[in-house]
């Protein structure tokens, strides 16, 4: 992985949008997503990023993608920079290893969570209700405890602060009652076989978000998918319930920015070089473990 941070600042492609890590363009009938290497915690863009990681991030997914494809199809249609339009080959610097050419599909309005074991804000609303997204859960689960059963829990997308979680009956007034359960079955289909495959390589897949789209009249996967950005990754050697356990994530950094006084707004904190090189080997790690 290179060790200078990648941006991307195209003057001659349309840029749609700059989310917190990946850019989005317009190119034709397409859509090209690039993964940066920006670094995001509580919502907030950190001044330094993480040399790599958005190769990281691509690679994860292209990997999950291509095994969940007889599941469902997904919004792929070309990772080499030599298939994509001739206006892009310039940039082959930036784009290599890190973007994706994909189809235009009209997002669906909520995201798509599947939960196998306590955690996050799951734990949180248990502890106060014993409920997560008004599933009643049994009493007596600690931290981190694995369910019975993964769980569906979906939340709206905020387009600033924090998704809210919602229960499967407000998801259906938002998508229509077919859309919602089609949503929940395929999330529920993809998480279970990703589940199995990351516990062959000694990895558990805690929970997961997925990002689902429009296009054609079908359904299907689109954004990034199961990478830990989008997923909590723990390791199954490790895995100890009754507290939080050590993820392949960003935590390090989370961490880190608690100590801080520092009121999780803009402008965020420069990361010491230390915690950034603990941040990289953990995201390297998980990336050589999940794709072989």
């Amino acid at each position: 992985m290179e060790n200078v941070i990648v941006e991307t600042n195209f003057t001659d492609v349309k840029l749609l949008r700059r989310g917190k890590v990946r850019d989005v363009y317009e190119v034709g009938e397409h859509l090209l997503i690039v993964a940066t290497d920006r670094i995001s915690a509580f919502d907030v863009v950190l001044p330094n990023g993480i040399a790599g990681k958005g190769k990281i991030l691509t690679g994860i997914s292209l990997y999950w993608f291509g095994q969940m494809k007889d599941i469902i199809d997904n919004h792929i249609v070309a990772t080499e920079v030599d298939e994509y339009p001739e206006v892009l080959r310039k940039y082959r610097d930036v784009l290599e290893g890190r973007s994706m050419l994909v189809k235009k599909a009209a997002p669906m309005p909520v995201e798509c969570i599947v939960r196998g074991y306590l955690s996050g804000s799951g734990w949180k609303e248990y502890r106060k209700s014993g409920t997560v997204c008004g599933i009643t859960l049994p009493a007596g689960l600690v931290e981190s405890s694995k369910l019975a059963a993964p769980i569906f829990t979906p939340s709206t997308k905020a387009e600033e602060g924090h998704d809210v979680n919602i229960s499967f009956a407000e998801m259906e007034k938002i998508v229509g009652g077919e859309t919602a359960g089609r949503l929940r079955d395929v999330s529920l289909r993809v998480y279970t076989k990703a589940r199995d495959l990351a516990e062959e390589k000694g990895i558990i897949i805690a929970d997961t978000k997925f990002e689902f789209g429009i296009c054609d009249g079908r359904l299907i996967l689109i954004d990034e998918i199961l990478t830990p950005d989008s997923s909590r990754f723990w390791s199954i050697r490790a895995y100890a319930p009754g507290k939080g356990q050590d993820s392949y994530d960003k935590q390090i950094i989370r961490d880190y920015l608690l100590t801080l006084d520092w009121d999780q707004t803009y402008p965020g904190p420069e990361l010491p070089g230390s915690i950034v090189e603990k941040a990289i080997e953990r995201y390297k790690e998980i990336y050589r473990i999940i794709t072989g």
